[in-house]
């Protein structure tokens, strides 16, 4: 089911995959929206329902005049208020990372479990691929043709308009969310109190394996990291496995923390 609330003049739009299960609260990345986590919400079915948010910006949500940090952090508590899940479990994959775990710092109260898929705590965004992006394209397959291998990572947030094929996202946002998103965000990352799973694609470009092992360390016996057979998009290209390690987390966070590896 998809919803819409307004936060300060703007509509942000979620997908709510329903059932009777506990919320999980889902925030996606650059590039993509809240049905991105269409497969995770079936394989996590009946035990929880993923309700996903689709990010300023992105999706069904209205484009904004600001990408910075605390943006996104307000539309998180917005959307947490709205959907009235109470105390719940967050789930954040790449940007969507960074605001889970900022927001579970900052409202230890509302973040029960919370799950960082490929997201550091420091972070450095090379923007150089959004601005190659095409911006339009004749049909359909020409913008997958033009992407190529990440064609695959990109086509939930394909439109069609007037003029052609493009995206749900707007290129010159992206590149100011992305520039905003780069920065020193440790305090954030130790601050967080609720259990944490971290999850590592091990061909990753964005999380290095050290920076992941160090994330872990500076909240020993909180947090606990997992390194799946996958790239930055590690509930894509690792799907079955991504549900498998997400659902045994939320089985029981509280477990000690530690490392597993099934690359």
């Amino acid at each position: 089911m998809r919803g819409f609330f307004a936060v300060e003049n703007r509509r942000l739009s979620y997908l709510d995959f329903g059932g009777s299960g506990a919320p999980l609260l889902a925030l996606h990345g650059h590039y993509n929206e809240a049905s991105a986590f269409a497969p995770l919400a079936q394989a996590l079915a009946p035990h929880w329902r993923v309700i996903a948010l689709d990010q300023r910006g992105h999706g069904a949500s209205d484009r904004a005049e600001s990408y910075e940090r605390d943006d996104y952090i307000s539309d998180v508590a917005a959307f947490h208020q709205h959907v009235k899940a109470g105390p719940a479990a967050v789930l954040g994959h790449s940007l969507g990372g960074v605001n889970a775990y900022q927001y579970a710092g900052r409202y230890p109260d509302r973040v029960t479990a919370l799950i960082v898929e490929d997201a550091g705590a420091a972070v450095d965004v090379d923007w150089s691929f959004t601005t190659s992006l095409p911006r339009h394209a004749p049909t359909r397959d020409a913008l997958a043709a033009a992407l190529g291998a990440a064609a695959p990572y990109l086509e939930c947030s394909f439109r069609q308009s007037t003029d052609g094929w493009g995206f749900s996202f707007d290129i010159d946002d992206t590149v100011a969310s992305q520039k905003a998103l780069s920065g020193d965000h440790w305090t954030d990352w130790v601050s967080v109190s609720c259990p944490t799973l971290l999850i590592r694609g091990t061909r990753s470009d964005e999380l290095a394996a050290g920076h992941a092992r160090e994330m872990i360390a500076r909240r020993a016996g909180h947090a606990r990291l997992a390194e799946l057979p996958a790239g930055h998009v590690v509930h894509h290209d690792a799907q079955t496995q991504f549900a498998a390690t997400v659902r045994a987390f939320l089985s029981d966070p509280a477990e000690p923390g530690e490392h597993f590896s099934t690359a």
